[in-house]
């Protein structure tokens, strides 16, 4: 009687499986770079971060600018992420611009409403964006702390606030009102004062607070990077 030699092998006898992928020489070294570079990416991010919140030190003061241009204004830390003060105020941030025709005729077009844009976003969506919760708040705190009522810089991070600022309400304005092109922008602040329950006995909140800045110019370089 002769042994069946169609029938498949038994479990314990399954064939040998072929060698693994192997990768490439070239592809080997690009996934090798890629990987230094991400490695080297972030321990260079989290080396900013770490002398951030450091005390300071020699090398933080340093490399002081280069390690504010990698946090700020994305990536600031502070404790208030952990312990949020409750907002004693509500701020409305408004803009215009002024465009000018191809003739040369300047015209001042009508307030933006910066903020009455992000609230509308949020009221009604079960999950609002971070953006359109925190961007433009967060953008005016920056602006505020680093100047005086005056609008002077008081830290040479003023700069970089007014440039945040500019760019994001240029993002949502554009290039061009009406075919004109943008020329300047102005921002208008209104500071409201959260009023106390009815049953606190608390005197009444003052009166709102406006706060209009000056005439910032817009070039090119300021939409540099805004889809």
């Amino acid at each position: 009687m002769t042994e069946n030699t169609d029938r498949p092998a038994s479990r314990g006898h399954l064939p040998a499986e072929g060698p693994g992928r192997v990768w490439s020489k070239p592809a080997q070294l690009v996934l090798g770079l890629a990987g230094a570079v991400l490695v080297g990416g972030t321990g260079l991010f989290l080396s900013a971060v770490f002398l951030h919140v450091a005390p300071s030190n020699a090398l933080s003061r340093q490399y002081q600018d280069q390690v504010d241009g990698v946090v700020y204004p994305e990536f600031e830390q502070n404790w208030k992420l952990f312990a949020p003060n409750p907002l004693q105020q509500n701020i409305s941030v408004d803009a215009r611009v002024r465009t000018v025709a191809d003739g040369g005729t300047t015209r001042t077009r009508d307030w933006t409403g910066l903020t009455a844009q992000d609230l509308a976003a949020i009221r009604g969506n079960p999950a609002p964006s971070h953006a359109d919760q925190n961007l433009l708040r967060r953008a005016w705190d920056f602006y505020d702390g680093s100047h005086d009522q005056d609008e002077k810089q008081t830290n040479p991070r003023g700069r970089l606030a007014e440039q945040y600022l500019k760019r994001i309400a240029l993002q949502r304005i554009g290039r061009e009102v009406d075919g004109e092109r943008v020329l300047e922008i102005e921002f208008r602040v209104t500071s409201t004062t959260v009023p106390p329950p009815s049953w606190s006995g608390e005197a009444a909140p003052p009166a709102p607070k406006v706060r209009e800045l000056p005439w910032w110019p817009v070039g090119d370089e300021d939409y540099r990077g805004l889809g």
